[in-house]
């Protein structure tokens, strides 16, 4: 199975969210908590089978620094980070 960390930005291969993009938050066992700061609040995250996800070789730096320090990450870092990276057409490299 793909390497995730936290602060990955991945993509949705199924499910009504399909093609949408998230940051990994967590990761336990086969499943990934995912957040996009909009519908899915850092509060109440995604929980995914990872076989249901594509890995993207992105990272959200902000974000999986404050996962490491363990500091408080709002809804508006998350969106934030996610439409930096779908408005920079250089990153939408999939793994």
């Amino acid at each position: 199975m793909e390497n995730l960390q936290c602060g990955q930005i991945i993509k949705s291969k199924a499910g009504r969210d399909q093609n949408k993009y998230f940051i990994v938050i967590d990761i336990k066992e086969e499943y990934a908590y995912l957040t996009d700061g909009d519908l899915r609040k850092i509060e109440n995250p995604k929980k995914k089978k990872r076989k249901h996800i594509q890995p993207t070789n992105n990272f959200a730096s902000a974000i999986k620094e404050k996962i490491e320090k363990e500091e408080r990450i709002t809804n508006a870092d998350i969106r934030n980070e996610l439409i930096a990276y779908q408005n920079d057409p250089d990153n939408r490299k999939e793994v």
